[in-house]
């Protein structure tokens, strides 16, 4: 299912080392965690918030309890004042892949991390290019479950009346210590450091009697003394009874006893144990959208709308803000931080994206506070193509570094675009994501769904890019010079399934794809492949192996995991 919809600007690539572009992948379905039955629902909870909307001029101020929260204009009014909102629990909100691939990570809506951990690796005793070496037959990443625990609470701040969800926004994987695993989770507001180790299961064997023999009176100490409610002394006595306890319920054998054994502590099997290290807290007065590590190993940073704070790693209760958007008066603020993230290899340098579409390059060297950049990244708009979705749909809603950190790749709501850190006029590559949904930029916007934040990946070589879209579909598309490869996947057992041809509509040729793909759709619920999308399905985060061609990605409660 390949179409011819990739927009090329300047020939360049993160393969350009390759005498000739790669062939196109055939993606196979692995696994899937989550899969809902036929007429099964998602654990929803309700939350209620009542609003207090005063109009003042061409504004509606936005009081939640008494306390003044938002200024909308009157365009705003639809998407903001919703009086009512529905969070579905488990649906997933984010995915991460660790260094090394071995383990994947998965928050929801409920505050859980659930880790999963490879087993076609361990199987052999090697990593899974040692054994492709070898004999054995080649085989599909594989996955298992590993352990989950719950990582942030709802919360209700008392000062503005605002309910702090507990959802997952972000997760990050930390360096390893002596078979531990490390990782940061952040929610609205919160960041939390945890550690993941195996403990072992330690118990009392040895005993000095039979516990399944009773004496005397049947009073025999034995470790299910601890099921008992009643409270005891630190030394082991009871305080409701009395001296003569000993007397009264036990009695010794005939002979007594030859030896006094005293009980050993044995371990017998071992469990994960994730314990929360350190809390992040009160850092932010906006929303955390993005949480970074660093090369370092030592710190890491969190972005939120306005601001973006450096942590340490071992001091939870400093930060250093190193950039600083928020003007003296609100009024004049006119775009905000969408995503940040640190370069995978130069400790120094990171990037941040804004919701005017551009990426700014920044260097922690050059200031404490890092108000100028030192590039910037942004595309020129063409002449009498600006609308009133314009700036919407050129809001960047996710940003990666590719692993050298020569490249930059971005997602807005239409495209995805190919960056060169070298290179600032402009995307050395642009792959049309959502092109066949312009002419419906209005009915979108009506429905809130121009503002959904779609994420991007790049494989570990760098020759190809992904992104999730509506109907639970997914593109990937190649991005190495020359390379026509754009595939759509969707995120089922059967990936390259064609999706229910809507009977208007015949199906059409690749050719016909790439035209049509460029000027639009023309018909309401059917995309440019002749295809009925839905908008309800969506598919927003999703994650690439960093050495392996595999993707993992969520579709509502449902981990789907693919190779190629």
């Amino acid at each position: 299912m390949n179409g011819g919809d990739e927009e090329v600007a300047t020939a360049a690539g993160a393969g350009a080392s390759q005498p000739g572009p790669p062939q196109p992948l055939e993606w196979k379905f692995s696994q899937v965690f989550g899969e809902r039955t036929a007429g099964e629902e998602v654990q929803e909870g309700n939350f209620f918030y009542y609003f207090l909307f005063i109009f003042c001029g061409k504004r509606f101020k936005v009081y939640v309890f008494g306390n003044l929260i938002s200024e909308l204009k009157l365009g705003q009014l639809s998407r903001d004042s919703r009086g009512m909102r529905k969070q579905r629990i488990d649906i997933i909100s984010a995915i991460e892949f660790d260094k090394s691939g071995d383990h994947l990570a998965t928050g929801d809506r409920g505050g859980r991390v659930v880790l999963f951990e490879r087993t076609d690796a361990k199987d052999h005793g090697g990593s899974r290019r040692d054994v492709e070496r070898m004999d054995y037959p080649i085989r599909h990443p594989e996955f298992r479950y590993k352990t989950e625990f719950q990582s942030h609470e709802p919360e209700f701040d008392y000062l503005k009346s605002l309910e702090i969800e507990e959802k997952i926004n972000k997760i990050r994987w930390c360096q390893t210590a002596n078979g531990a695993l490390f990782l940061l989770s952040t929610n609205d507001k919160t960041i939390k450091f945890w550690k993941v180790q195996e403990k072992k299961v330690k118990k009392i064997s040895e005993m000095n009697m039979d516990p399944s023999k009773a004496v005397g009176n049947g009073g025999v100490a034995s470790s299910s003394n601890s099921a008992n409610p009643k409270s005891y002394l630190a030394n082991g006595g009871c305080p409701e009874r009395s001296s003569s306890y000993l007397n009264n319920d036990f009695s010794f054998p005939p002979g007594g006893i030859p030896s006094l054994r005293l009980p050993t502590v044995t371990s017998h099997e071992t469990s994960l144990m994730a314990r929360c290290r350190r809390v992040y807290a009160h850092a932010h007065d906006y929303h955390i959208n993005s949480i970074s590590n660093n090369s370092d190993g030592e710190t890491f940073i969190s972005a939120d709308d306005l601001r973006i704070n450096l942590w340490n790693l071992e001091i939870s209760n400093q930060s250093f803000n190193i950039v600083d958007v928020k003007p003296a008066n609100m009024e004049d603020l006119t775009e905000v931080i969408t995503s940040a993230e640190f370069h995978p290899t130069h400790c120094n340098t990171l990037a941040y994206s804004s919701s005017k579409g551009s990426i700014r390059l920044i260097d922690l060297r050059q200031s404490a506070l890092c108000d100028s950049h030192a590039k910037l990244f942004e595309e020129t708009e063409a002449p009498g193509s600006r609308s009133f979705f314009t700036e919407i749909i050129a809001s960047i809603s996710d940003i990666k570094f590719a692993k050298d950190g020569r490249y930059i790749l971005s997602r807005d709501y239409m495209t995805l675009k190919l960056w060169d850190i070298n290179m600032d006029s402009g995307p050395v590559s642009t792959f049309q994501v959502h092109e066949y949904l312009r002419p419906k930029l209005c009915d979108l916007y009506e429905n809130d769904s121009i503002f959904d934040k779609f994420e991007c990946c790049l494989s570990g070589d760098g020759l190809r890019v992904a992104t999730g879209s509506y109907s639970n579909l997914f593109r990937v598309f190649g991005c190495a010079p020359g390379s026509t490869e754009a595939t759509t996947l969707e995120a089922s057992k059967n990936p390259m399934r064609r999706q229910v041809q809507t009977p208007s509509r015949p199906s059409r040729s690749l050719s016909s794809i790439t035209r049509v793909v460029r000027r639009g759709a023309d018909a309401a619920g059917v995309d440019a492949n002749g295809n009925s999308f839905d908008f309800t399905t969506k598919l927003l985060h999703l994650a690439w192996h960093p050495t392996e061609n595999s993707i993992a990605c969520a579709a509502a409660n449902s981990l789907y995991m693919y190779y190629a």
